[in-house]
């Protein structure tokens, strides 16, 4: 048994010494790949300043991983091939590990050409001295040795830290999200300072809520303007059916789904005269279907529910009527099931403390859970069918990438007589949107049929980059009936 397990401890360190090789056989093949773009984006003509994009997506694209890090990715390769050949030597004997070489780049991005070389020989020449040293040990010798060698590095590297300043937002489990401020220590202290003074002064009045409860309500409320944490404005978009708002079920009271003689497709128990077809999907009895929350993503429907009518001042065990919301049929020429309501104000009630609340249906097809598909004239996307493509997509539709959509993006571009339509329009990040702006990418649409039902459409976009590698991304499943009822994907 122990002789068994030191080959497995071995197994182990032989293995991340792999990984760290291929790390490194990485680095050079980005390196390469940029500087052989790079000429072909020169040839064709694009502009000094422009040269290199889309090098980090089409990496991350092959990485499998998001743009962001694909550009980091690259910007790794590019250092230790032609700046740091100690590092990238220690990479590839498996010395560093992928993340430490990380951390030597990023830990002498400040310096000069010249100072850089220094740091990286001083450090990585002698693999031995890189034993048994961790991350914070490694990143204190960096600091010590380029504060020796440029002292005004470290002033340069605080001034370019103050303006990559940023606040994100991301989801966390049981419907709560992380708002992250990422501020210069003065503005973060004095941020922290000011919201526990403030939860001690409530604490000591006889505020009943936790320390950390108040701060958070606190830094709601100072941030919104709003006189209570709970009273935000609320736009819920509701990618459900009126009878799921109002009753918390789905409208199928049966379990199946099946295809009358007809090819429509209806509810039923069992396979009773009239029901020709085989069953289309299962559905379970009762079973609520979600909602989806501008922002965060899929949210139980129940939730929403329950936000609603505390936000409309109903309580948790009333439902808002339907005149509120359900008076409002669907859009024209929506057919039957699907379209895209707009926006309507639920009636509040009579108090002057309510918070503004906007449901918004959005109709689906009963069976493939696509969205209605709409078509404008203009070159840019109206606000209606922005949304819709913001709802279908949810983030960025680039493949591995998880950032919020920025820009409404034709697929075919317009210049080339692209529509201005669902069909053809994409929720793309920033980053993603100006890579693909890069010679040689392209991008179709094509409705994909779904692998569990084998008949079901789902909106997907097909993208092939210059160097002819094809991706495909497909829009991720709306809740909903489809979601009810087993959905797409």
């Amino acid at each position: 048994m122990e002789a068994a397990d030191s080959q497995l401890v071995d197994l182990l360190r032989v293995l991340e010494e792999l990984k760290s090789s291929a790390a490194a056989v990485q680095a050079r093949a980005a390196a390469v790949l940029d500087a052989s773009q790079r000429r072909a984006q020169s040839r064709a003509g694009v502009p000094a300043a422009h040269l290199g994009r889309g090098v980090g997506a089409q990496i991350a694209l092959a990485r499998r991983d998001s743009p962001h890090r694909g550009n980091r990715h690259l910007g790794l390769g590019k250092a230790l091939v032609h700046e740091m050949p100690h590092t990238l030597a220690a990479l590839a004997s498996g010395v560093l590990t992928e993340w430490r070489a990380t951390l030597l780049v990023r830990e002498t991005a400040c310096l000069d050409l010249e100072d850089r070389h220094r740091v990286d020989e001083l450090i990585c020449k002698d693999p031995d001295s890189l034993d048994g040293v961790g991350d914070r040990k490694l990143i204190a010798r960096i600091r010590s040795i380029t504060q020796a060698i440029d002292p005004a590095s470290q002033v340069r590297r605080n001034a370019k830290a103050v303006s990559d300043r940023y606040v994100s937002c991301r989801p966390a489990p049981d419907t709560m999200c992380f708002v992250t401020g990422l501020l210069p220590v003065a503005q973060g202290v004095a941020v922290y300072a000011a919201l526990s003074r403030a939860a001690d002064s409530l604490r000591a009045s006889g505020d009943a809520r936790g320390r950390g409860q108040i701060m958070a309500d606190t830094l709601v409320e100072r941030v919104t303007g709003q006189a209570a944490a709970d009273r935000v404005p609320v736009e819920v978009q509701l990618v459900i059916t009126d009878r799921t708002l109002f009753t918390g079920r789905t409208p199928f009271p049966d379990r199946t789904l099946f295809t009358n003689r007809h090819g429509e497709t209806v509810p039923g128990g069992d396979a009773s005269p009239g029901r020709t077809g085989a069953p289309v999907a299962p559905v379970a009895p009762g079973r609520d279907a979600p909602a989806y929350f501008p922002g965060y993503g899929i949210v139980p429907g129940a939730w929403a529910r329950d936000l609603i009518r505390s936000a409309l001042g109903l309580g948790n065990n009333q439902q808002p009527r339907p005149a509120a919301a359900g008076r409002q049929g669907p859009p024209p020429g929506a057919g039957t099931g699907a379209g895209a309501g707009a926006g309507a104000p639920a009636s509040p009630p009579p108090d002057e403390q309510r918070t503004p609340v906007t449901l918004r249906r959005l109709y689906l097809d009963p069976v493939s859970g696509e969205l209605t598909a709409m078509e404008s004239k203009a070159r840019a996307f109206p606000a209606g069918l922005a949304r819709m493509i913001r709802t279908r997509d949810q983030t960025c539709r680039t493949p591995w990438c998880d950032a919020p959509i920025r820009h409404i993006d034709h697929i075919e571009p317009h210049a080339e007589g692209g529509p201005t339509s669902y069909t053809n329009g994409q929720g793309l990040c920033e980053a993603c949107n100006q890579a693909k702006e890069a010679p040689g990418w392209n991008s179709s649409s094509t409705p994909v049929s779904s692998r569990r039902n084998g008949v079901w459409p789902r909106h997907a976009v097909r993208t092939t980059t210059p160097t002819g590698h094809t991706y495909t991304s497909m829009a991720p499943p709306l809740p909903g009936v489809a979601s009810a009822i087993g959905g797409a994907s």
